[in-house]
């Protein structure tokens, strides 16, 4: 059976397609150009490559039959960001293979209300990449559960794992952060502290994947979150990666606009935007209908992380 992976080079894909190749699947990546993944693999050598520009692709209407013509059985798309890229590729391969996957996000809610939250609960995002993709996942589901469209959608939470930033304690992705707590330095936070964020694993979001396709009957027509067990408070998290050092967090709570100092716009932009959305989702539904078991808690997996971020000196204890 040949499963055709669009953007199998990223994190999830690091992890997916070793998985893919092992499990007995005939394994075409599709990427813009050619990039080792983030931890090497022998599987890879098994694997064929195809270099399409898809944004290219897509404008000049040939993207969908570029990948028709691989004869897929299974597609899984790891890099759709719209309604108007799943259409094409929706129409392309309508009729022509047996399971599409796409990969959402959780971003398709807003701010929590009731948690942890389930996956038809609370789509209200905000933010062009939410709004967007909640677009994609609308949809999805209709062309799936109104036009028989073999279509799963999986909604990954904050991806961690070796080789990248993960999103720190004050909700961005700048590695000094690491480095401050690691030293024992002040924390200054807007808030309290008490806003959530829901890491999960690469190769926990790629065991999903892996399970929808085993899973084709309980897969098909639905969507699920992939994230850890258990989501956690940003000061939680500072409190227990300074324990990982051997220091007690020093924590500075509602801190008015002291708390910016040393980060980018960027990072600041970041930040609220993780606080505002203070996610926490449920996976009970991929427990029960795919078995899905998370590896990793959310600590453990941002724990494998740094400690990558350390070897590689980027976060200096």
């Amino acid at each position: 059976m040949r499963v055709v992976v669009i953007g199998g080079t990223g994190h999830v894909g690091t992890y997916l397609i070793p998985r893919l190749v092992q499990g007995g699947y005939q394994v075409t990546v599709v990427s813009r150009g050619m990039r080792d993944p983030y931890t090497p693999h022998q599987a890879w050598e098994r694997v064929e490559h195809r270099t399409i520009d898809r944004i290219g692709e897509e404008r000049a209407g040939s993207f969908g039959r570029k990948l028709a013509d691989l004869e897929p059985d299974i597609v899984i798309d790891m890099i759709c960001f719209n309604p108007e890229s799943a259409r094409h590729l929706v129409d392309a391969l309508r009729g022509r293979v047996q399971h599409l996957i796409f990969c959402g996000t959780i971003w398709v809610h807003g701010p929590s209300s009731t948690v942890p939250t389930l996956e038809h609960e609370n789509i209200q995002p905000f933010g062009e990449y939410g709004i967007q993709k909640a677009l994609m996942r609308e949809y999805l589901l209709d062309q799936a559960r109104k036009a028989g469209q073999p279509v799963t959608l999986l909604h990954p939470g904050h991806i961690v794992g070796p080789g990248w930033n993960p999103v720190n304690p004050l909700g961005n992705f700048n590695p000094a952060v690491f480095t401050r707590i690691a030293r024992g330095e002040l924390l200054q936070f807007p808030t309290l502290g008490l806003e959530t964020v829901h890491h999960v694993h690469a190769d926990d979001v790629a065991q999903v994947f892996q399970r929808s396709i085993e899973n084709w009957g309980q897969a098909v027509g639905e969507e699920f979150h992939v994230v850890s067990e258990q989501a956690i408070t940003l000061r939680g998290y500072a409190e227990a990666v300074a324990s990982w050092f051997g220091r007690e967090a020093r924590l500075e709570l509602s801190a008015g606009d002291v708390w910016k100092k040393g980060l980018t716009e960027e990072d600041v932009e970041f930040s609220w935007d993780h606080i505002l959305h203070s996610p926490n989702c449920s996976i009970e539904k991929a427990k029960r209908r795919l078995g899905y078991k998370p590896r990793y808690t959310s600590l453990q997996a941002v724990r494998e992380a740094l400690t990558w971020l350390i070897e590689h000196y980027l976060v200096s204890p």
